[in-house]
């Protein structure tokens, strides 16, 4: 991609995905404001994400307030709209999660459309597009939508087909003059840069730790923080695609394939690793006295795959092979001590 400049606003910058499109965004030649709860975290992140202190600016903002948002927007045109709640833990009431969410985008849409910016890309999810249909074996695209009045949805993938349909019904009626674009990735994996990382390296955390007794049945979509963040770029620049949903997905693994994957890839350094199934039933037994367990003993057996060729063909984008990306995720984990060797 040739490096194309401006100021762009990236929220949610200590992020793990947010981080990786800091990073690209700056390597392209943007200067990018971006947004954290806590300015004391400033230093740190610089490290971190590089840039100098022209080009990577920081501004402290709360989704669920309007100070600071103007101040972060100043001069930008365009937006990466990442922040959003999740939790490894299953949260109390479901709008720990959903109003957050909602309120987020919403307020970040107003402040971008106040300041003239051209093109919004919001992080939603696979979680907006594949849940609430029930049990069995199906392959989704961007054409489909989370039931969230359907059987066993939880509270993240409440929150981020909530606050993605928010989105749209805004811009369709506020939005004349701007660009909107949602980038959906599946479960994100790759290098963590220290033991702030986000949820979705909890599986591979434990994996390699050995912190669970067996693979249950559960599967989900892979793709590396690296590509989702190329997508990213690509979706800010791109023309033609306003109104547009880009899948970012790579093949779908089940539990048991990770684990391979890490025994095959880092030998003894996976020793840890369990290759036995668990039960259906021990799952469901696990869940009586695990809120985090419980949330997912819907999903067992079920295989929820996403195609993302639309993001290939239209995009031209491209995946890393998923082995390298669970490799260098747990090489890192193990790097930086969040794992022992």
């Amino acid at each position: 991609m040739d490096k194309v400049g401006g100021t762009v606003l990236v929220t949610g910058g200590s992020g793990y995905i947010a981080g990786y499109i800091i990073r690209a965004l700056l390597d392209e030649g943007w200067t990018v404001n971006t947004t954290v709860r806590d300015l004391a975290r400033e230093a740190q992140l610089r490290t971190q994400l590089g840039g100098s202190y022209a080009s990577l600016r920081f501004f402290q903002v709360d989704l669920l307030k309007d100070a600071g948002w103007r101040a972060a927007m100043d001069g930008c045109t365009h937006v990466c709209h990442v922040a959003s709640p999740l939790s490894v833990n299953a949260p109390r009431h479901e709008d720990e999660l959903v109003v957050p969410a909602r309120e987020g985008v919403l307020r970040a849409l107003r402040f971008a459309k106040a300041a003239g910016v051209t093109r919004f890309v919001q992080t939603s999810s696979v979680a907006a597009i594949v849940y609430g249909h029930g049990k069995g074996i199906r392959r989704f695209t961007e054409a489909d939508w989370t039931d969230i009045d359907g059987p066993g949805v939880q509270a993240y993938a409440k929150s981020k087909t909530v606050a993605e349909r928010a989105a749209r019904e805004w811009m369709a009626q506020h939005g004349q003059g701007m660009e909107f674009v949602s980038v959906n990735p599946s479960v994100v994996l790759g290098p963590v840069w220290g033991r702030d990382y986000s949820a979705s390296i909890e599986l591979v955390r434990q994996l390699l730790a050995g912190s669970v007794p067996g693979c249950p049945d559960l599967g989900f979509g892979v793709v590396d923080v690296r590509d989702v963040a190329a997508l990213h770029l690509r979706a800010l620049t791109e023309p033609g695609i306003d109104g547009e949903r880009f899948i970012a997905s790579g093949p779908f693994l089940k539990m048991i394939d990770v684990a391979r994957i890490l025994r095959q890839e880092l030998g003894n350094q996976a020793r840890r690793v369990p290759m036995r199934n668990l039960p259906d039933w021990m799952v469901h037994a696990m869940g009586l006295v695990s809120p985090m367990v419980r949330q997912v003993t819907g999903e067992l057996g079920n295989v929820r795959d996403t195609d993302a060729g639309h993001a290939r063909t239209r995009l031209g984008w491209a995946t890393r092979p998923v082995e390298q990306t669970i490799a260098e995720c747990a090489n890192s984990l193990i790097e930086t001590r969040v794992v022992a060797a």
